[in-house]
Parts: C-alpha cells; sequence; structure tokens
C-alpha cells in the first residue's frame, strides 16, 4: 500500500489521490464473482445500477466496504468515526458500457455538512479504453453546481453540469490494477467515458462520512456504523443482517 502519511497532501492539493495495493487478489476475485452474482439475481438491473439500496441485506458488501484496509485509507480523511453513507458498483460491460458525464458528487446528496469522501475501489483494471474515471484536478473549491437532466445521450446518471465549468484539456486519467484505489473530494468535477474495449470495467464507489455528518433524508438504506462510535441524535445506523446461504453470495473469508 502507498504511503499513508502523504495522501492527505495530495488530497487536500489535487482534489484527488491515488492509493496503490491496498485489497490483495483473493478479495478482488470474490468482488468480481460478487457483481456477476448481483447481476444474475437483478436481471432488471444493468451493470451501472447495482445501487446503495441493495446493501442492506448484503453480508458480503458490507464486509467488503468494512474492511479495515479502506477503513484506515477514510480515517486519514474523516477520522476514527467512520460510517458508510452509500455504495455503488459502477461497472461497464465490453463494448456496451456507458458513460458517466461530467458532475460534482455533492450535488446529489442530502449530507449536513458535506463532510464526506468517496473511495473509488477498482475491482477490474481501470484504463482508458475501458472508461476509467476522469478528473479535473483542483476544482475542488469550486461550489456545488446545480446538476442538469441529459436525455441526448445514453448516460449511468442521466444528468450532468454546465459545459462551460468543465476544462477537459485539464482531464486526468485516473488508471488503477486491480486492489487500486481512489479518493475523491464531493466538489471535484469528475466522469468517465463510454467502454469500448473488449474487457469489463468494474469498480466500487463507497462514500464514507464522520458520524457527525447528518443524512438529512430518512429512512437511508445503506448508513452503517463502521468503526468508531456514533454521535447520539445524527443518524440512526442500521443492523449489519446475518449470512443466510439461501439468500446471499457466499464468499470464502
Amino acid at each position: 500500500m502507498s504511503d499513508l502519511r502523504d495522501v492527505r497532501a495530495t488530497y487536500e492539493r489535487e482534489g484527488y489521490v491515488i492509493v496503490r495495493n491496498v485489497l490483495d487478489p483473493a478479495l478482488i476475485a470474490e468482488a468480481q464473482g460478487h457483481v456477476h452474482w448481483l447481476l444474475k439475481r437483478h436481471p432488471d438491473l444493468k451493470p451501472d445500477e447495482l445501487h446503495s439500496n441493495l446493501v442492506r441485506d448484503d453480508p458480503f458488501w458490507l464486509r467488503l466496504v468494512g474492511d479495515n484496509r479502506l477503513l484506515d485509507v477514510a480515517e486519514q480523511f474523516i477520522g476514527p468515526n467512520i460510517a458508510l453513507f452509500a455504495s455503488h458498483y459502477i461497472c461497464k460491460p465490453p463494448k456496451t458500457g456507458r458513460p458517466v458525464l461530467w458532475h460534482q458528487d455533492g450535488s446529489y446528496w442530502p449530507l449536513e455538512p458535506m463532510e464526506v469522501t468517496t473511495m473509488w475501489l477498482a475491482v477490474s483494471e481501470s484504463n482508458q479504453a475501458n472508461g476509467c474515471m476522469r478528473v479535473i484536478p483542483r476544482t475542488q473549491h469550486m461550489d456545488l453546481q446545480e446538476m442538469n437532466e441529459r436525455k441526448d445521450v445514453d448516460s449511468t446518471l442521466g444528468s450532468s453540469m454546465d459545459a462551460g465549468l468543465v476544462d477537459e484539456s485539464k482531464a486526468v486519467d485516473l488508471e488503477l490494477n486491480p486492489g487500486d484505489l481512489s479518493m475523491h473530494h464531493p466538489n471535484i468535477i469528475h466522469g468517465s467515458e463510454a467502454n469500448t474495449s473488449d474487457q469489463w470495467r468494474m469498480g466500487l464507489t463507497i462514500r464514507y462520512i464522520p458520524t457527525s455528518t447528518r443524512i438529512t433524508e430518512q429512512p437511508w438504506d445503506s448508513s452503517f456504523l463502521l468503526r468508531g462510535e456514533a454521535v447520539r441524535g445524527v443518524n440512526e445506523y442500521l443492523q449489519q443482517p446475518e449470512f443466510d446461504a439461501g439468500r446471499h453470495y457466499a464468499w470464502k473469508h
């Protein structure tokens, strides 16, 4: 794993940071299996539509987002009292994976204050050809903008920010190997291209909040206390489900 002493400084300067070799190949292989299990279980969903509403009754998903190696990284940004706000597999199948248009995450979220960080975990190789995430560095200082509905492009979010606010000449491609991750600020401008390659691009977004951040829409499907202590009166956290072989994805560990 990269030296965690330097990641916060890079994040604060650029609005994002890459951390290499965080999770081992065995767990990543199980995460890949989890994606295919979810798609078989939910044939009505597209591969980029495996949203947070599925987390509540999924022990493996919670095991993955609660991995101590991931929480150790998240703690560098939000402190020792960590809760899950949301998580979403954004997966792009070969040739047909949809783009994610330019946006700021925080514009979509019912959080107060907007103290949150996003972890983007590479579940497969993520590169230019298969539609890796792209960021516009140092745009984390921009105020959150209104996102506009977009029907002219078939995209994952179905919306984007005003194109006049995006200088694509400054975009950086975040190319990751399986088990690598990136962290990005809720205000940074980012997106991704369609997958034109012959390979899957699988990524898992994890939105971690300090327990002092309030989720203002209740009830919320994916609020779990993952590390440390809750702040009384701020959020109600769900009880983690017990594994049931008849209903849940089975994993080795």
